[in-house]
């Protein structure tokens, strides 16, 4: 099968695509990529790309198209709008040209934000005589407004009827959470929607034998361990609150991995507050990832107390079940139900700083046979219900099913 995946983000951007589709190459696809310039998450352009013009190049055997783009900037609503718009516009202006001979049995769109990503997949669809599949990452345009860039309602308005548009012209609807059944079926009239969720590198699970770097607070004590993007979304402000509450004890560090658009907010407030028991320490290549989380104590994961990020379940959380190490969550509804259902971890309400600094200490006086059970519960749910392998033969299967009722639709 030749299918063509497009999102706006994919290597050397760290995503979730990335793998999947070195794994569709493995399965027995023909894969090419429809991307824009490298910018996430520092919001300027990696080097060795430029914001103008096409670039043709191969990655692992991929050949992967890339359009120009502007660069998100640092917490700026109106940059980050002008990298979305450019790169839907870019998209219908130079993709049918750099794609002007190739044939395709279907479209794959990886939407995080934002999902306006998939107009010019689906008119690329239409003009290739194509079936169109979008995995939903995250709703639109509650993200949008959850996030605080977008608040006025003579915005979010046509926000709205642009998703119904979007949704309207694809074929297959993916949704990585139950809680996103509803909400997207409710501007998703007639369309075939279905639960896939994510899952992470094999490497997260049998991690590779690699050198990992020394992070100050993450061996040797007792360290909470965050690792991801560092943004609004993930109110890391839970984050420094909780730190300062437990600031008198010595042996518990708070370690941040990550970069994004409150990181400078995170270190202006380590700096003023005097914590010494919060580290942030960047951004580290993947492959170290999972080594690393398997040195914390615990994993944590935050949200914002927000309806949208009650249906989310975060991408880190598989990662943190699939290492085995106790997860401590801070944040509502799926997230909170999946890891109360794995029993792999303790959770308490989003943006709530005095529950989490509990919970940290509730951890911290179990014995370690206790957190590594907690751990393991974690690794047994992940094989369970989100092993990459397993996953990507489901994805298989529903691309060949659209691929054989667009034929006979035709």
């Amino acid at each position: 099968m030749r299918l063509l995946v497009v999102s706006q983000y994919f290597w050397p951007e760290n995503f979730r695509i990335n793998d999947l589709v070195q794994s569709l190459v493995k399965e027995g696809y023909m894969v090419e990529v429809l991307t824009g310039k490298p910018n996430y998450p520092e919001g300027i352009i990696y080097p060795g790309y430029c914001s103008w013009g096409c670039q043709v190049e191969t990655w692992q055997g991929i050949k992967i198209y890339r359009v120009p783009i502007v660069a998100r900037g640092s917490r700026s609503g109106i940059r980050l709008a002008l990298n979305y718009l450019s790169f839907v516009v870019s998209g219908l202006l130079f993709a049918p040209w750099l794609l002007r001979k190739k044939k395709y049995d279907a479209i794959f769109i990886y939407a995080p934000s934002p999902i306006f990503q998939a107009i010019p997949a689906s008119f690329l669809g239409w003009l290739k005589h194509c079936p169109v599949a979008l995995w939903v990452q995250d709703l639109w345009p509650e993200s949008a407004q959850a996030t605080g860039y977008i608040r006025s309602a003579w915005v979010l308005k046509p926000l709205e009827s642009l998703v119904r548009f979007v949704y309207r012209h694809t074929d297959l609807l993916l949704v990585p959470s139950k809680a996103f059944q509803s909400p997207v079926a409710a501007l998703a009239h007639g369309k075939t929607i279905v639960y896939y969720p994510n899952s992470v590198e094999a490497g997260f699970y049998s991690p590779p034998v690699v050198t990992l770097p020394d992070i100050p607070g993450l061996a040797g004590n007792f360290s909470v361990l965050f690792a991801g993007n560092v943004g609004v979304g993930q109110a890391v402000e839970v984050i420094v609150d909780a730190a300062d509450k437990l600031r008198h004890h010595p042996d518990i560090h708070f370690v941040v991995l990550g970069k994004g658009s409150r990181w400078n907010w995170l270190r202006e407030q380590v700096e003023v507050r005097g914590l010494t028991n919060l580290q942030l320490a960047g951004q580290y290549p993947v492959e170290t990832m999972p080594g690393l989380m398997r040195q914390a104590s615990a994993l944590l994961v935050t949200l914002a107390n927000q309806p949208i990020f009650a249906a989310t379940i975060p991408n880190k959380v598989q990662a943190y079940m699939a290492v085995g190490r106790p997860i401590i969550a801070c944040l509502n509804g799926e997230g909170a139900r999946l890891i109360r259902e794995a029993s792999s971890g303790l959770v308490v309400p989003a943006e709530d700083a005095t529950a989490l600094a509990n919970a940290v200490l509730q951890l911290y006086v179990m014995s370690t046979e206790e957190r590594e059970k907690i751990g393991q519960n974690g690794r047994a749910y992940y094989k369970a219900h989100f092993d990459h392998d397993r996953l990507t033969e489901q994805l298989v299967d529903h691309l060949h099913e659209l691929t054989l009722s667009f034929r006979k639709k035709r």
